[in-house]
């Protein structure tokens, strides 16, 4: 197929997976573990999806080549095998050790008014690797996709969401100066729209059917997303950023942390990278946090019980751990005393592996359980302990978070990074930079596809009204629900 390059192989890897994923089902908008014969789910095979999708795994060579370009300690999500899989993160090395010019990407779908803790592990990450690699970063709200993917939610709805998820991801404490984040509503156009094009005319019907599972009654703005996730991989789709001469920024990568479910959408951008001449992203893949049901899922924004949100309380913490959490021990005192508990299944001890820094007291923990010296609720009160100082800390930066600082990390405006502190910089471009005043002439933007400061703040404006709106909704259907149980 010569106009769609490598497509033929994509489809063929995608139908592969349909085959040998019958057992456990992971896709972008659900995941499964397989069910056993006794009809209990099971873990979800992280080795299997490594050979499934062709992808390598992150081995002890690759941890210690990291440590010796970066001269940092890979971060415990590295070296516990959350982050467990990657697509040319030795080619992002590469790029840094020649002070080569690359960008972090990742997104957020908003789909509720705050996020879980779920969702906030891979932005602990991607603020580590902004202050490691010292790069910029680019985070996408996939609003749009969040209203073409829901019979139910409105348009306003996700702006509103938008809003309030930007600032629970600015919570985790990323630098202003080095990072842009966008919703699709309000930046899709210029630059941008002109990537989406070009990857939605290379990507056939048959193609996104064969890896994505549409079908007939699919709406056509689910067939199309898939460009417009992929467009935000190539620098070029930010000119205020990059500069506005493609030749140069088409071989500027960026390195995509992300969990295993999203892969499918850069398997087929990678493809597409290479017939528009553009660099292909790299990509870490993350595990998935359990649900406090049990390994073989994951946490939802939508099932309160399965999570614990960034808003809960340090008591509903303690009762969602207590209540919910599945439990590696076994039925009795005498039986855990005797042959121990199951660290793999016992959703506390998964849940500390993500929280708990020290390697060494964590090994600690999880020899004690598997013994027996270890009781379930001992170790409960643990990840309670871990969960509350996380979920506070959270929320006391989270309270700084105003809106006049989400405005700031919205608005298209160049940003700063220095890269590998070793070695000069090797930059193939300079970005856009302002006059004094901060404003871009008009034939700037119109060339750049840049928007208006105006067009811009009208914009802001209706995020920020369209957040209220959802935040009242939400306050009278609460008031409805008291009402009712008053009743």
């Amino acid at each position: 197929m010569a106009s769609v390059p490598d497509q033929t192989a994509a489809v063929a890897d995608a139908t592969a997976q349909d085959a040998a994923s019958s057992k456990q089902d992971i896709n972008p908008w659900s995941v499964s573990g397989e069910v056993g014969e006794d009809g209990k789910v099971k873990a979800i095979d992280y080795r299997k999806l490594i050979d499934e999708f062709g992808t390598s795994s992150i081995n002890e060579a690759l941890l210690q080549r990291w440590e010796k370009v970066t001269g940092t300690k890979p971060h415990r999500f590295m070296r516990r095998g959350i982050f467990f899989s990657h697509r040319d993160l030795d080619m992002i090395l590469d790029r840094y050790e020649k002070n080569e010019p690359f960008f972090l990407y990742t997104g957020r779908g908003p789909s509720s008014d705050s996020m879980h803790i779920g969702h906030t592990q891979v932005f602990d990450f991607v603020k580590w690797l902004q202050e490691t690699l010292d790069v910029p970063l680019i985070v996408m709200l996939t609003d749009d996709e969040k209203y073409l993917f829901s019979e139910k939610r409105t348009v306003e709805e996700v702006m509103g969401y938008s809003r309030t998820n930007a600032m629970d991801i600015i919570a985790a404490g990323f630098d202003p100066k080095k990072t842009f984040i966008f919703s699709d509503f309000a930046y899709v156009g210029g630059a941008f729209y002109k990537n989406i094009v070009r990857f939605a005319k290379r990507v056939t019907y048959n193609t996104a059917k064969a890896i994505f599972g549409f079908d007939g009654s699919s709406n056509i703005g689910k067939i199309h997303f898939a460009s417009i996730q992929g467009a935000t991989s190539f620098a070029s789709s930010f000119p205020h950023i990059f500069g506005e001469d493609e030749k140069k920024t088409a071989s500027i990568p960026c390195l995509i942390p992300c969990a295993i479910d999203q892969d499918p959408y850069f398997r087929l951008t990678r493809d597409c990278a290479s017939g528009l001449k553009f660099a292909k992203p790299a990509l870490i893949h993350m595990r998935f946090l359990d649900a406090l049901q049990g390994p073989g899922s994951k946490m939802s924004a939508s099932d309160d019980n399965s999570a614990i949100f960034l808003s809960d309380s340090a008591k509903q913490i303690k009762t969602k751990v207590n209540r919910y959490a599945f439990s590696g021990g076994r039925e009795t005192l005498e039986e855990h005393r005797e042959k121990g508990g199951n660290t793999d299944v016992d959703v506390a001890y998964q849940y500390l592996t993500f929280f708990m820094e020290d390697d060494e007291e964590l090994k600690k923990i999880k020899d004690d359980y598997n013994s027996g010296r270890l009781l379930t609720g001992e170790l409960k009160a643990i990840c309670i302990d871990y969960l509350q100082k996380y979920v506070g800390a959270f929320q006391e930066r989270r309270s700084k978070v105003t809106e006049t600082v989400v405005d700031e990390f919205m608005s298209v405006r160049p940003l700063e990074w220095k890269g590998n502190p070793n070695v000069p910089r090797a930059d193939l471009v300079v970005p856009v930079t302002k006059p004094a005043d901060g404003v871009a002439s008009a034939d700037a933007a119109a060339a750049s596809g840049e928007m208006s400061k105006n067009q811009m703040k009208k914009l802001l404006k209706e995020q920020q009204t369209a957040a209220k709106k959802a935040a009242k909704a939400k306050e009278k259907e609460a008031a409805e629900a008291a009402g009712d149980d008053e009743a």
